[in-house]
């Protein structure tokens, strides 16, 4: 799917809002500026957050409640963590029994840490767009957009 620009990510995140549910996860691959946090503030954005959401490059979990939002969300970003035994010390798991994860930079911790999440992943493009490609498992199917 194509993205011409960061307008058209934050929509197509905005599109995905009404569809999440609590103990759902949307893993954001993808480099440094592909659209991973633009995508993210489109999410939030649709639920109902009023400012722009910061990238949680330093907090790691932002975590986002209501009334601030319709829906509980952890604004994940992991890039900071080296060692997917990190994971355990940041409780992110617990959280999906009320939360919904948006979590850039998945791969950090491990392999197949989450295995029924929606795995979006941003490529850049040399004209400055992005190109968007996924993996959308059985309890996405119905939901995720094919195109």
């Amino acid at each position: 799917m194509a993205l011409a620009d960061v307008a058209a990510t934050e929509a197509l995140g905005a599109r995905l809002a009404p569809m999440l549910r609590a103990g759902d996860v949307v893993t954001l691959s993808g480099g440094l500026g592909a659209g991973k946090t633009s995508f993210a503030r489109g999410v939030l954005a649709a639920l109902g957050l009023e400012e722009e959401a910061p990238s949680p490059t330093f907090a790691i979990v932002q975590p986002y409640a209501p009334p601030e939002v319709r829906l509980p969300v952890l604004h994940i970003d992991l890039y900071r963590i080296d060692d997917p035994r990190e994971m355990d010390e940041l409780g992110i798991d617990e959280a999906l029994a009320d939360s919904a994860l948006l979590v850039e930079w998945p791969e950090r911790a491990g392999a197949g840490h989450w295995p029924d999440a929606l795995a979006l992943t941003f490529h850049a493009t040399p004209d400055g767009a992005r190109r968007l490609t996924w993996t959308a498992p059985a309890a996405w199917e119905a939901r995720w957009p094919s195109r």
